[in-house]
């Protein structure tokens, strides 16, 4: 089968096309006719050699897959081939097909593409397992940064739709103000506006999902509420910063760092079971991914490059 994979770390410039032996199913996992590939942010990190695969997954990047299910192993019950799914992916996404076990799929929802499908999955497991990290209740504000982003548009329509008072950053007027058709009550241009500032006069985030990570770690504790959470989801801008630990004490606030691929199969079929009970019934309605734009499979390289220059809005995918 053909693949995209990287032939050392580096640049957008180092992936390239290969070919790879056909996965085969073993018990519990179903093949994958890759239609769709989404990439995302964590996928430039592992080709910078900065998040590489858990033991087990492919070694080239990718995941979420959308496509049909075209053999099951021994043991599969809720699969049967035919079906069309969207995956939730520890890795090796970008290729024409992929093993994976069955409790990690979902169906793809009516009236969403394999295109969206494939942008869909792994923003809302990380939006929602992050909601649940942070104990979120009904009524509480949650800042989203990036919050036109692939993962952060997911959160604000999720967060909206689950009753959350969501506020956004983005980078530009224009882009804040799309934050607010997604749902978002409020939304700040990071580059121009004192967001910690406004969102502290706004009462404060009860919640914040981060994707900056240590350049946003003193803003951040100021705009928390009094008993809020930090859920650090990313490290786009940093890894290290210095934390104002009276002010942590004195809001009896809480940091949480998360993280999705590196989490035992258990742990990530029950997000991917609760992603299918809270978030599907919710798609596409009131929740619906934004796909920016797509590229051949062979052509990951201008997809990485696209999402390192910064501007996108929603996801890029790959298709095959």
């Amino acid at each position: 089968m053909n693949i995209t994979r990287c032939a050392t770390s580096g640049g957008p410039e180092v992936l390239k096309p290969a070919t790879f032996r056909d996965p085969s199913a073993g018990p519990g996992e179903v093949i994958i006719d890759v239609a769709a590939s989404g990439v995302n942010y964590a996928d430039v990190l592992q080709r910078r050699g900065l998040y590489p695969s858990p033991p087990g997954a492919p070694d080239w990047p990718g995941l979420e897959v959308a496509g049909t299910v075209s053999a099951v192993g021994e043991g599969v019950t809720g699969r049967c081939v035919g079906d069309r799914v969207c995956a939730l992916t520890s890795g090796g996404g970008y290729a024409e097909r992929i093993a994976i076990h069955e409790s990690l799929t979902l169906p793809v929802p009516s009236d969403v593409s394999m295109v969206e499908a494939a942008a869909l999955v792994e923003a809302s497991c990380t939006a929602l397992s992050n909601l649940r990290e942070a104990s979120a209740i009904p009524g509480e504000t949650m800042l989203v940064h990036g919050g036109l982003g692939g993962v952060g548009s997911i959160a604000v329509q999720l967060g909206a739709a689950l009753g959350l008072r969501v506020l956004a950053t983005a980078g530009g007027r224009a882009r804040a103000d799309r934050c607010l058709e997604l749902g978002a009550a409020a939304a700040f241009d990071y580059r121009t506006e004192d967001w910690a500032t406004e969102v502290s006069a706004l009462g404060g985030a009860d919640i914040i999902l981060d994707v900056v990570g240590a350049a946003y770690l003193e803003p951040n504790l100021r705009a928390l509420a009094t008993g809020g959470r930090l859920v650090v989801i990313g490290m786009q801008r940093g890894a290290r910063g210095e934390l104002d630990l009276g002010m942590l004490l004195t809001k009896r606030a809480r940091v949480i760092g998360t993280a999705l691929r590196s989490r035992p199969l258990a742990e990530r079929a029950a997000i991917v079971a609760d992603v299918e009970r809270t978030a599907w019934p919710l798609v596409p309605e009131r929740v619906r991914p934004l796909v920016h734009a797509t590229f051949p499979l062979a052509d990951a390289a201008s997809a990485h490059t696209m999402l390192e220059a910064g501007g996108v809005t929603g996801s890029l995918v790959l298709t095959v």
